[in-house]
């Protein structure tokens, strides 16, 4: 993590972490992030306390290079397009996610081009409820202020990374309801911070 941290540092971008009483060792989360800079890998990488392996759209694993080194660190692919085939490329997730082991999404797809937040992919809701995975929203906030898009050069502005409560499905949760209810927790902490 300290070649991440040190990306902020000398960029004297200060973040600061709150919530991490949220999250017990030993336990496998999802952690699902809203996406606003090119900064916010950093921001996982340097901040998250506990082994994790992304979660990345199944296409990821044709780019040379790319995909055999994503696979070769234990990434999971998705495949996205109905919910059969997601759940039939989540079968390789239940081999990774125990024992501590997390994995970490941006739902959004890509990073927010206007700093407001897009709607979410239900990915990471289908991982969590077939294989009852408690799911952590991630709010990251001023890293769209100090990178937006299309800006090469950081301003200096304080980021913040906070991890909300987790959200625990059940059986009877819709993928839909899942997806939802970690959008309005990440969205209403957005708004209380703007």
């Amino acid at each position: 993590a300290f070649w991440s941290r040190s990306f902020f540092y000398l960029l004297f971008l200060p973040v600061s972490v709150s919530g991490l009483e949220h999250i017990k060792p030993g336990t496998s989360y999802v952690f699902v992030a809203n996406h606003q800079s090119m900064s916010d890998v950093f921001l996982i990488y340097g901040w998250l306390p506990v082994i994790f392996k992304w979660l990345m759209k199944y296409e990821l694993r044709r780019v040379p290079f790319v995909g055999s080194a994503c696979q070769a660190a234990g990434h999971i692919f998705v495949k996205r397009g109905n919910s059969a085939a997601a759940v039939q490329s989540l079968k390789e997730a239940e081999q990774v996610l125990h024992g501590g082991v997390c994995t970490v999404i941006f739902p959004e797809g890509t990073r927010t081009a206007d700093g407001t937040l897009g709607e979410f992919k239900k990915m990471f809701a289908i991982l969590a409820v077939e294989l009852s995975v408690p799911v952590v929203p991630v709010v990251i906030h001023g890293a769209f202020e100090a990178l937006p898009r299309g800006r090469h050069w950081p301003l200096p502005k304080k980021i913040t990374v906070e991890y909300l409560p987790p959200v625990i499905p059940t059986p009877s949760d819709s993928y839909e309801e899942v997806t939802e209810r970690v959008r309005q927790s990440i969205q209403a902490k957005l708004l209380r911070n703007a």
